[in-house]
């Protein structure tokens, strides 16, 4: 997602662009092997979509047609979390779409693929990339395809969407260039999923559940997404040494044990349509690339290269979406390629700041690893008070809302007037 949000923002301000694909890539919304989280539950918050509908304006409707299914938000999602069974149900005044990942990528592949000057290079692996002479700038990669000889190709602007970054950091050591600073949030993030079918007579008023751990003593909770073709998408999950088996049997005593019997009730019964998909994920990690004094000119990285959230918070792809409005924007600035890294790399920190505040909160663990905020205890204090203040006041839950669905920046809840509010429940 990464890789065609920013193939797409860069289009409209060069000749050519060229997705450089290992795998090869389904007509249809299907699994593939390059995306091993794919089967598990994915969600496109607000903020994403806004970015989206951006880049590829008519996107809602795209998805629509395609079959995801439209959720209002406060009302089509419950939300149990400890102390709120459920969080009260508000009508919180806009739209959200839930699909499987498959679906959302199959979408957007074929809108990145409408622009005329978009090619996808498919059972392809960059090999390297290729500084000029003074070291200071990319001006080709290298890349191999099939069973034939690698390829050179030059280029005016090379961004690595891959989630590891490798080829970047690569180049920097080869340049003898500082690497960017890491700070990582350990956290041995693991779940499992299956889809099942949903019922067509069902009379609940949700159309899908989240129920949310009591931590710290238990870190266990649950997805349950409706996605298209009548289904359900059930990911449950725990950390630090809690996974769940992948055996049908074993799966459901797990969903039996969460803090709520929610979920388990309704897909107790349900028929299943997959096998059931594990997934592991060790930490959060954020690249300070903001913080380098020395940059190749050509180069940038974008998505889960600059930053890879826990996926239980599902910001990873709407973060990538809303980076490539950013990168579009700097382009159609005529910000020169020579500064292009720079101003990137400064301009996304505030939209980082916000999800990455999230994913602070995982220290509730005794077990995370990483350096803990010094205001660890106050900052959860506060998380704690406001939650109880949104459960009372509609506008506040409104807020918090738009806040966690990346619409609104953290700061707005960090407001004078609202954060007296919170501070006398505390």
């Amino acid at each position: 997602m990464a890789g065609l949000t920013a193939a797409q923002a860069i289009s409209r301000h060069f000749g050519k662009v060229t997705v450089i694909e290992r795998d090869v890539l389904p007509a249809e919304a299907e699994p593939r092997r390059g995306t091993p989280q794919c089967q598990h539950a994915h969600m496109l918050l607000a903020g994403g979509l806004k970015a989206l509908q951006t880049l590829f304006p008519g996107f809602e409707n795209d998805l629509a047609e395609a079959g995801a299914v439209k959720i209002r938000a406060g009302k089509d999602l419950r939300f149990e979390r400890p102390g709120f069974d459920p969080f009260p149900i508000r009508d919180l005044g806009f739209d959200i779409f839930s699909m499987s990942r498959p679906l959302l990528e199959a979408v957007t592949r074929r809108r990145v693929l409408q622009a005329p000057n978009i090619g996808i290079c498919m059972r392809s692996r960059v090999t390297g990339l290729v500084a000029a002479r003074d070291a200071t700038r990319i001006e080709a990669i290298r890349y191999e395809s099939g069973d034939g000889p690698a390829v050179t190709v030059e280029a005016d602007l090379v961004v690595e969407a891959s989630g590891r970054c490798g080829l970047t950091l690569q180049l920097l050591e080869e340049l003898s260039l500082k690497r960017p600073e890491e700070t990582e949030i350990g956290i041995d993030q693991a779940y499992a999923s299956t889809i099942v079918e949903r019922p067509l007579d069902r009379n609940a008023d949700w159309l899908g559940n989240i129920v949310l751990p009591s931590a710290p003593d238990s870190s266990r909770g649950a997805f349950l997404f409706p996605i298209e073709k009548q289904r359900w998408l059930l990911s449950i999950g725990g950390n630090h040494g809690d996974a769940p088996p992948d055996d049908r049997a074993g799966f459901m005593d797990f969903v039996r044990s969460l803090r709520t019997s929610t979920i388990y009730d309704a897909v107790k019964d349900a028929r299943p349509l997959t096998d059931i998909v594990r997934y592991q994920l060790p930490c959060s990690i954020r690249r300070h690339f903001e913080r380098l004094e020395s940059f190749p000119a050509g180069l940038l990285a974008i998505g889960d290269s600059v930053c890879r959230f826990n996926p239980v918070f599902g910001q990873g792809m709407s973060v990538a979406a809303q980076e490539a409005v950013i990168l579009g924007r700097l382009l159609a600035e005529d910000v020169p390629i020579d500064r292009l890294a720079r101003d990137f790399f400064a301009a996304i920190q505030d939209t980082i700041a916000t999800p990455w505040g999230v994913a602070v909160s995982d220290f509730v663990y005794p077990a995370t690893r990483g350096v803990r905020p010094a205001d660890l205890a106050q900052r959860l204090q506060y998380g704690m008070a406001l939650t109880k203040l949104a459960a009372d006041d509609p506008e506040v839950h409104r807020l918090t809302t738009e806040v966690s669905q990346l619409l609104k920046p953290q700061a707005a809840l960090r407001e004078p007037a609202l954060a007296a509010r919170v501070m006398s429940l505390m």
